[in-house]
């Protein structure tokens, strides 16, 4: 089986290439094409997992390209990756926000917005691609903004393709080893979009776990999500939120801190540059073990991950160690290939078109709910309807990605406008007007925006 990984050259692809080499169930990926517009980098990660893949017997054969239509051809799955304006458009991105006073992140607010601005086209045009030489093949989608982009490759692609995200699976697991439940036990009611959603249940041979958990000042203050939010804010909403929720509910003092950090060692995009600018340095040297200069980075950036969200709720303890544990979005994908490649039924928390699973949106809104998979896809479970102080951010920020996809088919200055004015962290008309012109200064790619 061929796996193609679209942004092939990108920092995380080891962990995907890890994931592979521990399968050896029947019909598993034994063919990786790594694609990348970046001939060093994908140089870099090539040497990496030719590391990784010493002396284990059978490992996939990995080949690189920078043709996307040779990269495609033959592709069972597509793993896309990719980041359009690299590290340094995400730092741009947070820059400009954070200068006008409000939130800069790659995929909330300001900057997720203007990040999304620049990727849609590239999406687009990659799925067009897909659909021409590929036709068969399953697209995998991490590319931020995870929902957004894969709205927009569905609109050409249909149900082949399916985003993922590690970060319900994350939460999912944090809490059933708090409530001292095996995570692989317990069936999750999370709904939302991605980034934008609440874990409302945890269910154990049809028993919700989760009371036992809110009740517990003690046991809501031991694992990450606890300490973020606070206690008191998890039993008033009676659930468990998204950490990207950190930015709606604490937004005042997350722009604080990230001015804060932006000031002392710049942002999480510029720190993200820094950092890997000197990983691809190194693992290009001569007598350096790519391999570990990759361990050591990747150690460091899960450390640092939402600093500034914790030193602004005031957990200044670091990440626990069991939060640096690796399954993540490696993992979320490999279940997902086996499921559809093998017919083995599962069910995973994935970004998928709504059909009528969650209440207040239309059948072509990507939500990310528990999803039944197999060999002929991803289907949404039916979910509860949402809170109302839920289904009000829902519905905003989706109206808002609905602009972005206007102004990414269209052209549409105007729609752009309207994205970055409608989203709930952007708090004037005239702000949204002055940063999507300083965005455009910022990034070439976005001059379609006449």
């Amino acid at each position: 089986m061929k796996l193609t990984i679209l942004g092939g050259g990108g920092f995380r692809v080891p962990l995907v290439y890890r994931a592979l080499l521990a399968d050896r169930g029947e019909g598993r990926v034994t063919r990786v094409v790594l694609h990348d517009v970046d001939a060093a980098r994908l140089a870099a990660i090539d040497r990496v997992l030719a590391e990784q893949a010493a002396g284990v017997p059978g490992a996939p054969a990995v080949t690189v390209t920078a043709d996307l239509d040779e990269a495609l051809r033959g592709a069972d799955f597509v793993f896309s990756a990719i980041r359009v304006g690299g590290l340094a458009g995400r730092a741009a991105d947070e820059r400009v926000a954070l200068a006008e006073g409000v939130l800069g992140q790659e995929t909330v607010g300001a900057g997720g917005i203007a990040y999304g601005l620049r990727t849609v086209p590239v999406a687009v045009h990659v799925a067009r691609r897909v659909a021409a030489v590929a036709p068969d093949a399953w697209v995998i989608n991490f590319t931020n903004p995870a929902g957004l982009v894969t709205e927009a490759m569905s609109r050409v692609l249909g149900d082949r393709v399916i985003g993922i995200c590690d970060s319900p699976v994350g939460l999912a697991r944090r809490v059933a080893r708090v409530l001292g439940v095996d995570p692989a036990d317990a069936w999750p009611d999370y709904v939302g979009l991605n980034h934008l959603g609440w874990l409302r249940g945890l269910r154990v041979g049809g028993r919700d776990v989760l009371p036992g958990l809110l009740a517990d000042p003690e046991l809501l203050g031991s694992f990450e999500e606890g300490r973020l939010f606070g206690a008191d804010w998890l039993r008033s909403l009676g659930a468990v939120p998204n950490e990207y929720l950190h930015y709606y509910y604490f937004g005042r003092e997350t722009v604080q801190a990230y001015r804060e950090a932006a000031g002392a060692d710049g942002t999480r995009g510029a720190y993200l540059l820094r950092q890997q600018a000197g990983f691809y340095e190194d693992a290009a040297r001569p007598g350096v073990k790519a391999l570990d200069a990759w361990l050591r980075t990747l150690a460091e950036r899960e450390a640092t991950y939402m600093a500034a969200n914790r030193a602004a709720s005031g957990d200044t303890g670091g990440r626990a160690e069991e939060d640096l544990e690796p399954g993540g979005y490696e993992q979320v994908a490999l279940a997902l290939m086996r499921a559809v490649a093998r017919g083995e039924r599962t069910t995973l928390v994935l970004n998928v078109r709504n059909g009528s699973a969650l209440p207040g949106l239309d059948a072509d809104a990507v939500v990310e709910v528990p999803c039944v998979v197999d060999a002929n896809g991803a289907r949404p479970v039916a979910v509860d309807p949402l809170p109302y102080h839920a289904v009000g951010l829902v519905t905003a920020v989706k109206a808002v990605e609905r602009e972005v996809l206007e102004a990414a088919a269209t052209g549409s200055r105007e729609a752009a406008v309207k994205a970055f004015a409608l989203h709930p962290l952007v708090d004037s008309v005239t702000v949204a007007r002055r940063l999507l012109e300083a965005y455009r200064r910022e990034h070439p790619g976005l001059a379609y925006l006449a």
